[in-house]
C-alpha cells in the first residue's frame, strides 16, 4: 500500500508555491518530500521538519542552520537549498532533487565495491566536504545514507543538519550528535567536533565500500562505541584477501584513533586518495571482492535498479595490455624475419661450416629483432609519476627522474588545492608515455577572489542574473516586510555588497513581501464574504479541499491561515477551510438524574451545562427536566439547560 497516501501534506500547497506530490523518505528530525516549485515550474525536494518538534526552538534553530550552512557551499558535490520558510506550522528548506539513490542502497545491493568504484565516490564526497572544511564547517554525520548517487552518476553530500562551526563543541548537555558506527573517538570522548572527524568518518566509509561491512559492528550501540574508543579500524585486505596495500594505507591513515596523525581535512585526505589511486594498476583497481553480489543474472538496460548505470557497467580492457603485446609481437616478428636457408653450395669442403654460422646467425637476428621490439613496446617508454598536492619544484625535480620533462605551467583557481600545489597534470598520473617526453603541469592560484555586487533594489530576477554575471551563484532566499522596498524587490544580501567571495560562492537574498497586511478575520463568514473581504485587503484566496466540523454552519469558514492578526505581504495567499457544520451526538437522558452525575454524563457527551435551579430549586440535587429531551441529537459542543428541583 502506498503509505503516501496516508500523510496530509501530499497533495497540498506549502506557502502559496511549492505542491507536494510524493513522500521520499522519513528521519528523526524532517520528512522529505518530492514537491514541484509552481513558480518555477521546477522538481524539488522539500525538507519539513516533523510537527511535533517545530515547537522546540533548539530543534528550528538547527534545521534552519542547515540552509544558512549549505548556501554558503557553492560546489557541484553539495545538494544545494533554494528556499528556506514557513507554512503554519511547517518549517521546510527546498533543496535541489536528486534523482537516483543513496550510497546505502549501492552497499545493500552490490554488498563490497570494486576499488575504483569506491574511489570514484569517495573523491567527489572529499572534494565536498573540503570546501566545507576550508569554509569552516564540519558535517558531523558522514555515512552512507548521506551520500547520493544521481542516475547520471554524479555524487552529491546531503544532511548538512547536524553542520557546525569548526570551533564548537556539543551543547550543554554532552549530547553527541551523529550515528555511532562512524563517530570519531575523540566525538564520543569528549565532544570535540573539528574538520577530522569527518575525515574519520570518511575512512569507515571507505572501509565499508571496500569490504561491504562496517569494521566495528555489534549487537548494541554501547560496545560499537567502546571498539572504536579502544580498538584500530582493521585493514580491509583482512577480509578481502589481495587487495592492495595502499587502499590498507590510506583507511588506516583516515582512522587512526589518534586525531593528530589523521589527515588534518578532507582535503588533504583527497590528495592521499588520488596519490592511493595513481600508484594501482588496472587490475587492482577492478578486482571484484568476494563480498560482491553477483551481477551477472542482472539486466544491463534494466533501471528498476537503485543502482546508477556507470557502476553496473562492466570494464572495459585496459588500454595497453603490455606483456601479452610484447609476447605475440615478439614470436610474430620471430617467425616473419627468421632468415631463409643458405642455397646449397657448389663446394662441398666449406659445407661443414655452413651450418654452425647460420645458426649463429639466425640466433643473432632472433635476439637483435627481440631486442627492438622491447625497446619500441616497452623499453623507451615509462609513467607519469604522482604528483598532486606536490609544489612545482618537487613537480620538476619527480619528472626529472623519471626521465621527463616540463612541458609547460598552467595555473587554475581551486577551492581546495593549495596555492603553487599541483592539481593535475597533462597526461595525468600513471599514464604510460615515451622516455624524455613532457608533462604539462596545472597549478593552484588558489580560490578565486570576486566582490559581491550591490543589488539592493534590483528585482530578485535581475540580482540573480548580475550575481551569475560576476561569478557567484544566487543562494537561499528569504522574504521580509519592508515599508520601503517594493515587493518581489532585493533587500539586502549576505554577505552585504562590496564583501569579497570565492568565485562560485552563494549569496543570500533577503526579498521584500512588501508592507505588511493585517489579515481579517473571516471565520463564520459565508465563502464569497469571505473572498470579499481579503481580496478587497490585497490578499489572494485558496480554498482547502478538506472539511471539518465546527460551531459554525455548513459552508461558513471555519478557520483560516494564516489567522487573524497575523501580518501577510500583498498578494500573500490565505488558507480558508469550510466547515461541514457542526458535529451533532446524541443527548444523554438524565431527567431524575443527581446534579452531579448528570452534568459529569453531559460534559463527558460532548455538551456545555447550564443549570436552571429558580426558587424552589435552590436547594433541589436532582434534576426535573432537560433543555434538550434525552435520545434526540443536538450539536457537539452546545449547551443543555437542566431543571433542578
Amino acid at each position: 500500500m502506498d503509505t503516501t497516501l496516508q500523510d496530509p501534506l501530499v497533495g497540498q500547497v506549502l506557502d502559496g508555491r511549492y505542491r507536494v506530490d510524493a513522500r521520499i523518505a522519513v528521519g528523526g528530525m524532517a520528512t522529505v518530500y518530492r514537491a514541484v516549485d509552481t513558480r518555477l515550474d521546477r522538481v524539488l525536494a522539500l525538507k519539513v521538519m516533523h510537527p511535533t518538534l517545530a515547537v522546540d526552538g533548539s530543534f528550528v534553530e538547527r534545521f534552519i542552520r542547515e540552509a544558512k550552512s549549505v548556501a554558503r557551499l557553492a560546489h557541484p558535490n553539495v545538494v544545494q537549498v533554494f528556499d528556506q520558510g514557513t507554512d503554519g506550522s511547517y518549517v521546510y528548506l527546498a533543496m535541489e532533487y536528486v534523482a537516483g539513490c543513496t550510497l546505502r542502497d549501492v552497499l545493500r545491493e552490490r554488498g563490497a565495491l570494486q576499488p575504483r568504484a569506491a574511489l570514484d565516490i569517495l573523491e567527489p564526497v572529499l572534494a565536498a566536504l573540503g570546501s566545507a572544511h576550508r569554509a569552516g564547517f564540519v558535517h558531523r554525520d558522514m555515512k552512507p545514507e548521506n551520500v547520493l548517487i544521481g542516475d547520471d552518476g554524479r555524487v552529491k553530500v546531503a544532511d548538512f543538519g547536524l553542520v557546525r562551526a569548526v570551533d564548537t563543541v556539543t551543547n550543554t548537555t554532552g549530547t553527541v550528535l551523529g550515528t555511532v558506527s562512524y563517530l570519531a573517538p575523540e566525538q564520543i570522548e569528549n565532544g570535540t567536533v573539528d574538520p577530522r572527524v569527518d575525515v574519520y568518518a570518511c575512512g569507515v566509509v571507505l572501509y565499508e565500500m571496500l569490504t561491504g561491512e562496517k569494521p566495528h559492528d555489534a549487537d548494541s550501540p554501547a560496545v560499537v562505541l567502546y571498539k572504536h574508543l579502544h580498538e584500530d579500524v582493521p585493514p580491509p585486505s583482512a577480509v578481502v584477501p589481495g587487495l592492495a596495500y595502499e587502499l590498507d594505507e590510506l583507511v588506516a591513515s583516515a582512522t587512526a584513533r589518534t586525531p593528530d596523525i589523521r589527515p588534518h581535512d578532507a582535503v588533504a585526505l583527497l590528495a592521499q586518495a588520488r596519490e592511493a589511486r595513481a600508484a594501482l594498476s588496472a587490475d587492482q583497481l577492478d578486482a571484484v571482492p568476494p563480498q560482491a553480489v553477483s551481477a551477472e543474472h542482472s539486466n544491463a538496460d534494466d533501471r528498476t535498479s537503485v543502482i546508477p548505470r556507470a557502476l553496473t557497467v562492466p570494464r572495459p580492457l585496459p588500454v595497453n595490455e603490455d606483456e601479452h603485446e610484447r609476447e605475440a609481437v615478439f614470436h610474430r616478428t620471430s617467425r616473419l624475419e627468421s632468415p631463409p636457408p643458405p642455397p646449397p653450395s657448389r663446394r662441398r669442403s666449406r659445407g661443414p661450416l655452413r651450418g654452425p654460422l647460420t645458426i649463429i646467425a639466425a640466433v643473432l637476428l632472433v635476439l637483435g629483432l627481440g631486442a627492438g621490439v622491447w625497446y619500441i613496446n616497452s623499453g623507451q617508454f615509462t609513467k607519469v609519476p604522482p604528483l598532486i598536492q606536490k609544489t612545482e619544484t618537487q613537480a620538476r625535480n619527480q619528472l626529472e627522474k623519471a626521465g621527463l620533462e616540463v612541458g609547460g605551467v598552467e595555473r587554475a583557481y581551486s577551492d581546495v588545492v593549495k596555492r603553487g600545489t599541483v592539481i593535475d597534470s597533462d597526461p595525468t598520473a600513471g599514464t604510460r608515455i615515451r622516455d624524455n617526453d613532457t608533462v604539462k603541469l596545472i597549478i593552484s592560484a588558489g580560490p578565486e577572489t570576486v566582490k559581491v555586487p550591490d543589488v539592493q533594489g534590483y528585482s530578485l530576477a535581475k540580482a540573480k542574473e548580475r550575481l551569475k554575471t560576476e561569478g557567484l551563484e544566487p543562494g537561499m532566499v528569504t522574504r521580509a516586510f519592508s515599508e520601503d522596498v517594493p515587493r518581489g524587490f532585493v533587500i539586502s544580501t549576505t554577505p552585504e555588497g562590496g564583501t569579497e567571495r570565492r568565485s562560485g560562492s552563494a549569496i543570500a537574498l533577503t526579498v521584500s513581501k512588501g508592507s505588511p497586511i493585517d489579515v481579517p478575520d473571516v471565520t463564520g463568514d459565508t465563502l464569497e464574504d469571505a473572498t470579499a473581504e481579503l481580496e478587497e485587503a490585497g490578499l489572494k484566496v485558496r480554498v482547502s479541499s478538506q472539511e471539518v466540523n465546527s460551531e459554525f454552519d455548513k459552508g461558513q469558514v471555519a478557520r483560516q491561515s494564516p489567522e487573524n492578526g497575523s501580518e501577510a505581504g500583498q498578494g500573500d495567499t490565505v488558507t480558508l477551510t469550510l466547515s461541514k457544520g457542526p458535529e451533532m451526538i446524541e443527548v444523554p437522558d438524565v431527567v431524575g438524574d443527581k446534579v452531579d452525575d448528570a452534568k459529569a454524563e453531559l460534559e463527558a457527551a460532548g455538551f456545555q451545562v447550564d443549570e436552571d435551579r429558580g426558587l424552589l430549586g435552590l436547594f433541589g440535587d436532582t434534576v426535573k427536566r432537560q433543555s434538550v429531551r434525552g435520545g434526540t441529537t443536538a450539536p457537539k459542543g452546545s449547551t443543555i439547560t437542566i431543571v433542578i428541583r
